[in-house]
């Protein structure tokens, strides 16, 4: 990604990010949006079954990042007003209704400093945030997924989402992100041999996942994100 706040840097701006995508991905089309300053990053999950019934468990927080790369998620926000949550929510069911949506998802939006909400994208799929959704909501997606693929309806009592009246919030919930940077090079994403790695552990900690991180494993070029 690229910010481009002079027309001269366009041309120099759009030739590199080019390139970047062109190395990283084998495709080099390039996008050309609108930029947000300082903006909230926030996801709404939803959960839907194959009869039509679709409820949100709430969003996250997950606007402290590192080169557009999330590095911190809290679930719920503790930042917007409840009239902005309520049309994010409002929005994403909209959203998911439209398409007939069913099993895990999360939409995604920017909400700038005055609170206007831009919409980012669907990610029609398990995130590894939806473990701080679980916590304070109690429900296992995994679980319930599996089950909606089994043909499940939400209100079944192995699932037992009756309304969206049953998904309520307990508390607070955060996941930090372990990566592997050089603080002495302006934390740019490093490689190489971990001499040194201790998990999080105790009451209330949830390890998500650490089955590449011990004392002398290896970081590739290809892998420098654990969580």
């Amino acid at each position: 990604m690229r910010v481009v706040r002079d027309e001269k840097q366009l041309i120099t701006e759009y030739l590199e990010a080019k390139g970047e995508a062109k190395t990283a991905f084998g495709d080099d089309t390039v996008f050309l949006e609108k930029f947000i300053e300082n903006p909230k990053h926030i996801e709404v999950q939803i959960l839907g079954d194959k009869h039509g019934n679709i409820v949100h468990l709430y969003e996250r927080d997950c606007s402290v990042q590192r080169r557009f790369q999330k590095v911190v998620e809290i679930a719920p926000a503790v930042t917007l007003s409840q009239g902005t949550k309520d049309k994010l929510y409002k929005y994403a069911l909209r959203l998911a209704r439209a398409v007939e949506y069913s099993h895990a998802g999360t939409v995604e939006f920017l909400v700038d400093a005055d609170e206007n909400i831009y919409f980012i994208e669907v990610n029609p799929r398990i995130q590894v945030e939806h473990t701080v959704t679980e916590e304070v909501t109690g429900i296992d997606l995994v679980r319930s997924q599996i089950l909606i693929a089994m043909g499940y309806p939400l209100e079944h009592p192995t699932i037992f989402i009756r309304s969206q009246e049953d998904v309520e919030i307990h508390g607070y919930a955060i996941q930090c992100r372990i990566t592997t940077e050089d603080p002495f090079n302006d934390f740019k994403p490093d490689y190489g041999m971990l001499i040194a790695y201790r998990s999080a552990s105790g009451m209330g900690i949830r390890p998500r996942r650490a089955g590449s991180a011990f004392p002398g494993a290896k970081i590739s070029p290809f892998s420098i994100v654990c969580w």
